[in-house]
């Protein structure tokens, strides 16, 4: 609704406004185009205008719905995952991400799953074991060590502190 009112104020029609998506019928000057981003950004919105920062933000959200949201387990690989949801082969999005980041998909993926197992810990509701098996982990070793390599401490001490 905000961005529909603020185009309008500009004297801007726009065809459609989705999450992530603004068509507007017709141009739009430099000038407008600044105007509009500060706008949006007053509001806490930010303004993507570049193809690689909108296929940044959608593979971020793509990990965060799978490591956050999804609760069952998923029938392939979390690359081949990734690059079904969003319809471009892997290795260019590894690419496209790790250009524009400066971070690996894999590695913005393991400090996701290590949030949620912090998120987890706070709960206190699953054993460590429940825990590495609700994130896919091969073994509760596996996520100690991934654990102590991101947070520098150790998911024993993490889990007395919550």
């Amino acid at each position: 609704m905000l961005v529909r009112m603020e185009l309008s104020k500009m004297g801007l029609v726009c065809s459609s406004v989705d999450i992530g998506s603004v068509n507007i019928i017709g141009s739009i000057t430099t000038d407008q185009m600044t105007l509009f981003k500060a706008t949006i950004e007053k509001a806490g919105l930010e303004l993507l205008d570049s193809q690689s920062d909108i296929l940044v933000e959608s593979i971020k959200n793509v990990i965060i719905e799978m490591v956050h949201y999804t609760e069952e387990a998923l029938t392939m690989s979390d690359s081949e995952y990734i690059s079904s949801r969003l319809g471009y082969d892997y290795t260019y999005l590894s690419n496209t991400f790790s250009t524009a980041t400066g971070t690996p998909i894999h590695l913005f993926m393991v400090q996701q799953k290590i949030e949620k197992v912090k998120e987890l810990l706070l709960y206190d509701e699953l054993t460590l074991g429940e825990i590495a098996d609700k994130l896919h982990y091969s073994s509760m070793a596996h996520l100690s060590n991934q654990f102590k390599r991101v947070t520098g401490l150790s998911l024993l001490y993490f889990s007395k502190l919550s």
